[in-house]
């Protein structure tokens, strides 16, 4: 008989009480014929998400899930490297990442996984630009804005980009498992450094279209700012791709660690 693949489902959040109830909720039997455990790292919200989580997880005691809260705020980034690491440390063959304030829909995973393409690529990649993407209360302005930088990235690194982020991804954790990422920034800007890092390390990659939506979520993108972070990381990129094995943290973390708290 042919051994089940293992599926992580990791759900990182932040301040989203509201949302990540919805997103619990849309896990269905149709997922979890997939997915073999669920893990929300709950990135030191000041709010009632962590709660939410544990009330959920009371009342649905079928669902394989796991509640882990950092020992710091270590920024998206971060709590991608503790989830990483535990797909790493548990043996699991594929990780998903969901956002936890309900943007993506995990549904739209149903045929990358009925299909099974993503066996054939090192990470399959959500994005919202593509022509068969609907968005939701998505503005022109930011629209177009990152479709000028999904352009710059794909010259810059020779090769196609559809999204540089979107919060519903799927990597094998094979490519992970020498933690070339650790040293990539902990803020909203991981995942660009992990497109960068994808041409680099010639792994391969597949995106495939997605819904997103913005109704009650808050930004927490400082557009501005990271958008002249990110032309400086592209620019350092193209002047040098060994650029990427460098340290781009404005701090550096040694351990990213954090606390089961569903026993």
């Amino acid at each position: 008989m042919e051994k089940k693949e293992k599926i992580l489902l990791f759900i990182p959040a932040y301040n989203c009480e509201k949302q990540i109830v919805r997103v619990l909720g849309s896990i269905d039997a149709q997922i979890l014929h997939f997915v073999s455990e669920i893990i929300v790292v709950n990135n030191r919200s000041t709010d009632g998400t962590e709660k939410a989580v544990l009330e959920h997880k009371a009342s649905h005691w079928s669902l394989p899930i796991k509640v882990l809260r950092n020992n710091e705020n270590y920024g998206l980034g971060g709590s991608h490297k503790v989830a990483f690491d535990y797909a790493i440390k548990n043996g699991f063959d594929y990780v998903i990442v969901l956002h936890g304030d309900d943007q993506g829909n995990i549904h739209d995973f149903l045929p990358v996984l009925k299909k099974g393409y993503y066996r054939n690529y090192d990470c399959v990649l959500g994005a919202r630009f593509m022509l068969q993407s609907r968005l939701e209360g998505y503005s022109l302005f930011r629209t177009v804005g990152n479709v000028i930088y999904d352009f710059l990235f794909a010259f810059g690194i020779g090769q196609r980009v559809f999204d540089l982020g979107s919060g519903l991804n799927m990597y094998s954790v094979s490519m992970l498992k020498d933690r070339y990422y650790e040293r990539f920034p902990d803020d909203l800007t991981f995942n660009y450094c992990m497109v960068m890092a994808i041409k680099y390390y010639n792994q391969t990659v597949r995106f495939f279209p997605i819904s997103w939506r913005e109704t009650d979520q808050v930004s927490n993108v400082k557009m501005t700012s990271q958008a002249v972070r990110v032309l400086r990381m592209l620019a350092g990129f193209v002047l040098d791709n060994e650029s990427i094995r460098g340290e781009y943290r404005d701090r550096i973390v040694e351990d990213y660690s954090a606390e089961e708290i569903t026993g």
